[in-house]
């Protein structure tokens, strides 16, 4: 045996043995993309400027609080959203230093004017600190539904963003459609709100509505008739507490009627908060508010300590598990608009299946007969080394844990073509130095070597073009791009590598005097 292929053939075997224990059994191995088993196809859009709004309101809070803490006397602190500027009214001119002192602490605060009579500050936000707040209310948007979307056990989902402010979601394989998307939408801000006992929604709605209070609805459901009730109730704007100090929330079931509830469990710093707004506001309605509605606002008997609360309300069980899992993966920075919703039934999943694996065999029977009729015996080499090619690509599919889909059984197509590609240039090669009037081996030899060039040229170019549609494309694209990188390289591993070695194997053996070619 030539002493090279001493090593040859044992990597060959070793490459191939890997591939099929990593590829098999095949189905569980590789999962089928959303154009093959069926799914959802979302879009969404999250409404940064939401975000924006939320974190000037949140620093309007956090300045107020700072400054009492300060012992400077606020009048009034009013938030233009419009301008994204904070207007600070002090009752004591004196008092303006410390208040300057103090809103050098927020760095994404600009100052824009001081009054003349020292009672009256004006800071913005600035707009890279406005910039920053949308960029990274879209990743925690990101991060947000794909906790959710892992908690309600969707297999192999793709999340991703696309442009400034959107989030593509393809789910493969989903049943219910909407409960997905009632899950993936729900903002989920939880909040507790003071109920404002001292205005009635009449005197609110008369134009007597305080400032610090806006006017939400309680909706109840008779679970018998269907019929949703929809109760006016006046609050307090600001939280009092909110679902970030949460540790766990889980489903649970009134001992009475069996009504599903969730039970929440606060961290030790919302434990603290928790217990204290109890303690001070007993025998006080207390509102729970999420997404700007009002589950309950029970009467608040005595002080709760040990951190735990519960959401009631008239819902299902399911719809108690998706709030569930809403709230320990967080709320959303801002909401999110579905702008495309498309749904691929099961039926269109199985058919394109079927087409795809129809196709991928119509073509590699073509080719196969084309080889073997045009190549004789030395296409059955040909034949071998596409084999092997599948093989290969199966296994690193597999080992990557790509989803296969319509896009990436066309990579499949294409590397097929490449691979014969390059057993055509070898063979033509081959002919050629035979013509002239080389030995078999010698033909074998050089058309091996001057076909190597080529080969390597095409199949670069095409594997440079191949990760750029990787890094830049989305969905589909990036899954052809994978099967079309996995399949050049391992084309060149069976086209070039494996076909000489098995020339050389044959020629080892029996010395031949003529090449059926």
């Amino acid at each position: 045996m030539h002493s090279n292929l001493r090593w040859k053939i044992p990597l060959i075997l070793l490459v191939v043995l890997g591939a099929v224990f990593l590829a098999y059994p095949l189905k569980d191995k590789i999962s089928l993309g959303l154009d093959l088993q069926g799914g959802m196809h979302l879009v969404l859009e999250v409404q940064t400027e939401k975000a924006v709004e939320a974190g000037l309101d949140r620093r309007a809070d956090d300045i107020k609080r700072a400054l009492e803490d300060d012992a400077i006397e606020v009048d009034r602190l009013k938030v233009d959203q419009a301008t994204a500027r904070i207007k600070i009214l002090l009752v004591d001119a004196s008092d303006m230093a410390g208040t300057e002192d103090r809103m050098r602490t927020y760095p994404g605060l600009s100052k824009v004017e001081i009054s003349t009579d020292g009672l009256e500050a004006i800071y913005e936000l600035k707009s890279d600190e406005q910039e920053f707040i949308k960029q990274n209310a879209v990743q925690q948007a990101l991060e947000t539904i794909r906790n959710r979307i892992d908690e309600f056990g969707v297999a192999e989902p793709s999340i991703q963003i696309q442009g400034e402010r959107r989030i593509l979601i393809q789910l493969p394989g989903i049943k219910n459609a909407k409960d997905a998307i009632d899950l993936i939408g729900k903002t989920a801000r939880l909040e507790f709100r003071m109920v404002n006992e001292f205005i009635s929604v009449d005197e609110a709605n008369a134009g007597g509505l305080p400032s610090d209070s806006e006017i939400l609805e309680e909706r109840s459901e008779n679970r018998e008739t269907g019929v949703v009730t929809k109760t006016p109730i006046v609050v307090k704007k600001r939280a009092e507490l909110t679902g970030d100090m949460l540790t766990n929330a889980d489903v649970r079931f009134d001992s009475q009627n069996n009504m599903p509830y969730v039970s929440l469990v606060f961290d030790s710093i919302g434990s603290q908060l928790f217990y204290d707004l109890t303690s001070k506001n007993v025998k006080k309605r207390l509102a729970i508010v999420l997404d700007n509605n009002v589950y309950s606002a029970p009467v608040i008997q005595e002080a709760i300590a040990g951190g735990q609360a519960q959401v009631t309300g008239s819902f299902s069980t399911a719809e108690a598990r998706n709030l569930a899992i809403a709230l320990r993966a967080g709320a959303l920075p801002a909401p999110v608009e579905i702008l495309e919703n498309r749904t691929v039934g099961a039926s269109l999943g199985s058919d394109s299946v079927k087409a795809g694996v129809q196709s991928v065999l119509a073509g590699f029977v073509a080719v196969l007969v084309f080889i073997l009729i045009y190549y004789r015996l030395s296409g059955m080499v040909a034949v071998m080394a596409l084999f092997l090619n599948l093989v290969l690509l199966m296994g690193a599919l597999a080992y990557f844990g790509a989803s296969l889909t319509l896009p990436g059984i066309a990579g499949i197509l294409l590397t097929v073509g490449m691979a014969i590609d390059a057993n055509v240039l070898v063979f033509e090669r081959i002919r050629e130095e035979i013509k002239i009037g080389k030995t078999v081996r010698a033909a074998i030899e050089a058309g091996f070597e001057k076909a190597f060039r080529t080969i390597v040229d095409a199949n670069v170019t095409t594997f440079i073009a191949a990760i750029v549609l990787f890094q830049f494309g989305t969905g589909p694209i990036k899954g052809f791009a994978i099967t079309l990188c996995i399949g050049i390289l391992a084309s060149m591993f069976t086209a070039v590598f494996v076909s000489h070695v098995v020339f050389d194997s044959v020629q080892a053996r029996k010395k031949l005097e003529r090449l059926s070619i």
